[in-house]
């Protein structure tokens, strides 16, 4: 989506409860704050990429279809990675929020039967290096298995656990979570530290997130 904003909302550690925002700045809908919890913003989605308690972490809602999702991974993501997760400062989550309906849960639900077998990012990267367009058709389940044949999955494993829609609810959970917390828009960044939470979204380039990325770690 082209509409960018890019604002900051203070948060505060509770012990035992997590992060808490203590300001509505977010979003108008969100009637629950208690979501915008470090353990809410982190559960149910990818395995975490980088180190766990590294001091910044960020939340992609994202969709496989996505095409700003998809110049995020081509254009960004990787910049991230080299610089930031790598270097054990930033770790990273991937949520799913599929905008673009049925093809774009399959694929997510792929992700998860990879994940089933240890290889959650590299089926998810294999989805982006080879996207095809939103609604092209291009998301088929034989499509699907080829790129399981093409991370060395246990082909008999993943056709089974896609067959059996084991992580649909899982997707669709992870999309409503996504729109009680304000996500409207594809793809989506919560970026936040026991201080301070910022959000992002669009294809932003790289510069946008190093700037959220030095607020917080003066914050």
């Amino acid at each position: 989506m082209k509409n960018v904003y890019f604002i900051s909302v203070p948060i505060i550690v509770g012990i035992i409860l997590g992060i808490y925002v203590t300001s509505n700045l977010v979003s108008d809908s969100i009637n629950d704050q208690s979501l915008l919890t470090n353990t809410q913003l982190m559960k149910n989605g990818s395995p975490e990429m980088g180190l766990a308690n590294a001091p910044i972490s960020i939340v992609e809602f994202g969709d496989y279809q996505c095409t700003f999702c998809y110049k995020f991974h081509d254009e960004t993501m990787k910049k991230i990675n080299d610089k930031y997760i790598e270097t054990e400062n930033v770790n990273f989550i991937y949520k799913d929020f599929p905008l673009n309906g049925g093809q774009s849960i399959l694929a997510s639900e792929a992700s998860y039967c990879a994940q089933k077998q240890n290889k959650f990012w590299e089926y998810h990267n294999t989805l982006y290096d080879n996207w095809g367009g939103e609604n092209t058709g291009w998301i088929t389940e034989n499509v699907l298995l080829g790129f399981a044949r093409d991370v060395e999955l246990n082909l008999d494993d993943f056709s089974q656990c896609l067959e059996n829609s084991e992580f649909r609810q899982k997707v669709l959970d992870n999309e409503q979570f996504g729109r009680e917390v304000g996500i409207n828009a594809t793809p989506s960044f919560l970026i936040f530290n026991d201080n301070e939470l910022y959000r992002i979204v669009g294809a932003q380039p790289f510069e946008k997130f190093e700037q959220a990325f030095q607020k917080l770690r003066n914050s």
